[in-house]
């Protein structure tokens, strides 16, 4: 079996990349030997310590993150190829099809300092209907290679997995590459299955986990009428048929998200015996957009090897509606399997994800213990290391670029409601806010990325609002910036004060669908110009019957010219929605895409663009000045 597998199974990728650090990431089938990295004509070897890191993910697979913080490592502006030797393989990338763009004979990037453009997206799942946005983004670089004509980074701002919402055919090919890989199993506390080598991943065994399988409660969640409303599942999405639980599945999941060549080591059944007809249908229908998925990956990774990626989580990269309330904290942390199902998802956001945004930033509570649970697993170290990921508290990240970028971790540090347990909590909580606002004193210019929009749709947080009034808040994703009053209310003043910058771009995503907003600040000569650019999903949308409503009701209910915004909390914020490809009325586009800014010399965008998969765009022009 081994034999069969290629040397380098998933990557590689560019992580943190700019003047003094180069990051890659890769996945191999064989534990390496001694390793060089060449950049440009530099030689660096052997790569040592902190400079190469092994994770053992399997029998046969192994996460190494290539990682040189040097002063002045790489040149800015100009392209510069890299290759990654080993001892007894030689040149790891020569034999990784269709890895460079023309010309090229080996993979590129290139630094800048100056962020004059970048694509960003979020919500990309591999089943749904639409087309991957990612493999437009690969056409659009390879149409000019130049350095000028170059991204400075792609930001991936949330749901990069669906952790919670997998199909039958993705489950399928989950438990083969378990198989093929060697993933290990480990043992579960308070559930129907003892150990992961339980599950079967049988087709007659796919949609059922919600009822047999995923931890249940009950609690009373207080409404503005009675206290009525009873949730009882902890895990609450309504697409919960097939949950991921175990580390090995998370690490599955990730390697089939972004390996071309693992696919080509599964087959998997178009017909399938054991299951009801309307699931056999749905199995169909999945394995036809898996199969469209899967024919894209190969760009997608030529894509991820040519630009410095950058991620941060949202929900579904570690289960719906997390830490969505704090009631729903106290249900979840407070059961040992779903405690262990979503440590299990962080511990995979970590190897996957958040290490290669800033790897220093995890050296000294983090790496050496994943790297000692993954050489020797054991339970008892297994439970230790997901406590450790829920208390830390260094999931957010800034770049030293121009204008500054400021990523937001909008998922662990909540603002919990002191009212009502059960009311949704504020996205981010006091403390975590003055350190935001720390970030921006002293800069003329900034960049945030916030995985939920902080201006939403006011029609849609409406409706929310009124679904949390009854205490179903857990059943219409009711989180957003303006839910809790002292979120809500801090995070406008720092967009108020006169010592935070001029200009502010607001990157975002999770909705579903693409917007954009100029915002200022009403009553007050010198408003600093925000802009919001929300761009959802990359392979997702909303759906297509219902958001066609909520744009004209909102339109008319919440327009510029609206009364009814100045009974919102946002009363002093002036928002004027720009208009896709110049349409009178609309707002709000539900096409799966990748938002492409381009930026002038002020940091003010002068291009918004969401690239679609059919290579299709839509511009969002400037509101009409009258």
């Amino acid at each position: 079996m081994n034999s069969a597998l290629p040397l380098v199974l998933a990557g590689p990728i560019l992580r943190h990349c700019d003047q003094d650090n180069f990051t890659l990431w890769i996945v191999t089938s064989e534990p390496l030997n001694s390793l060089t990295l060449m950049l440009a004509e530099r030689k660096i070897s052997p790569l040592e310590g902190a400079q190469r890191q092994c994770f053992a993910l399997g029998e046969r697979a192994f996460q190494y993150l290539i990682h040189v913080n040097e002063p002045q490592l790489n040149k800015v502006g100009e392209a510069i190829s890299y290759q990654l030797i080993d001892s007894q393989h030689g040149a790891l990338f020569d034999h990784v099809e269709q890895l460079t763009y023309t010309p090229q004979h080996q993979p590129h990037f290139v630094v800048k300092t100056e962020i004059d453009q970048l694509l960003h997206g979020s919500c990309r799942n591999a089943h749904h209907h639409s087309g991957d946005a990612l493999v437009a983004a690969d056409t659009l670089l390879a149409q000019d290679t130049a350095p000028s004509a170059r991204p400075a980074l792609l930001m991936l701002s949330g749901d990069q997995v669906y952790v919670d919402d997998i199909a039958g055919p993705m489950l399928y090919a989950i438990g083969k590459t378990i198989e093929l890989l060697g993933l290990r199993d480990e043992q579960f506390q308070q559930t129907a299955l003892t150990h992961s080598k339980q599950i079967s991943y049988h087709p007659a065994a796919m949609y059922q986990r919600h009822k047999k399988l995923l931890p249940r409660t009950e609690y009373p969640a207080a409404t503005g009428l009675v206290r009525w409303y009873i949730n009882h599942p902890i895990f609450t999405s309504s697409i919960a048929e097939n949950h991921l639980t175990s580390l090995a599945e998370i690490i599955a999941l990730y390697l089939l998200n972004w390996s071309p060549e693992l696919w080509q080591q599964i087959d998997i059944p178009k017909q399938v015996n054991g299951l009801s007809k309307a699931n056999t249908l749905r199995w169909q229908r999945e394995w036809t957009h898996l199969l469209e998925f899967k024919a894209g990956l190969t760009q997608v990774r030529r894509l991820m090897a040519h630009l410095p990626t950058y991620m941060i989580f949202d929900d579904h990269d570690i289960t719906d509606d997390w830490n969505l309330t704090a009631k729903w904290e106290q249900a979840a942390y407070g059961h040992p399997f779903s405690k262990r199902i979503i440590g299990n998802a962080l511990i995979g956001y970590t190897l996957f994800q958040g290490l290669g945004n800033q790897p220093s930033r995890f050296a000294a509570e983090i790496t050496p213990q994943l790297q000692q649970f993954l050489d020797k697993p054991d339970e008892a170290m297994h439970d230790q290391l997901i406590d450790n990921l829920l208390e830390f508290n260094h999931w957010h990240y800034t770049l030293d670029t121009s204008p500054k970028l400021v990523v937001l971790d909008t998922r662990t540090q909540r603002w919990r409601s002191e009212s009502n347990l059960a009311k949704p909590s504020g996205l981010m909580d006091w403390e975590a806010l003055m350190e935001f606002q720390q970030q921006l004193v002293g800069q003329d210019k900034v960049i945030i990325v916030s995985a939920a929009p902080i201006f939403g749709v006011k029609m849609i947080e409406a409706v929310q609002r009124t679904a949390t009034f009854f205490g179903a808040s857990l059943l219409v994703d009711a989180e957003n910036w303006m839910a809790h009053p002292g979120t809500a209310n801090t995070l406008l003043s720092i967009f108020q004060h006169r010592k935070t910058p001029q200009q502010f771009v607001i990157l975002s995503g999770d909705v579903h669908y693409s917007f954009a907003y100029d915002i200022g600040i009403r009553f007050r000569s010198m408003s600093p110009k925000i802009y919001q650019i929300t761009c959802s999903g990359i392979k997702n949308q909303f759906p297509e019957k219902l958001l066609p409503i909520f744009d004209k009701f909102n339109g008319w209910l919440y327009g510029h010219f609206s009364p009814l915004n100045f009974f919102t909390k946002r009363k002093r914020m002036s928002i004027r929605g720009r208009r896709p490809n110049g349409y009178r009325s609309q707002r709000l586009i539900n096409r799966s895409g990748i938002g492409l800014v381009k930026l002038d010399a002020n940091g003010a965008p002068n291009q918004i663009t969401v690239l679609h998969a059919d290579m299709s765009q839509t511009d969002f022009k400037p509101p009409r000045t009258a």
